[in-house]
């Protein structure tokens, strides 16, 4: 299995302005989006705003960078 990142602009209805589309072989599986600075804390944070499939979980972790954020969806996806 193979990711493919896609940077989008998802309309969220707040400053975060840096998403991915990630694509698993060829498959749209996840919506990833870094966390502005309203955010405080977990600024700089990436969170799943949708996930398809097994990747679908409304609990999943706030992840430090886009690195840990695809670890997390291929062990999802496995």
């Amino acid at each position: 299995m193979s990711l493919r990142l896609q940077p989008v602009q998802v309309a969220t209805g707040s400053d975060d302005a840096e998403s991915q589309l990630v694509f698993a072989d060829g498959f749209l599986v996840a919506v990833l989006v870094c966390l502005s600075e309203q955010h405080e804390a977990d600024a700089g944070k990436w969170f799943l705003e949708a996930g398809f499939g097994r990747v679908d979980d409304l609990n999943a972790p706030l992840f430090a960078d886009v690195d840990e954020a695809q670890g997390w969806i291929e062990q999802q996806l496995l």
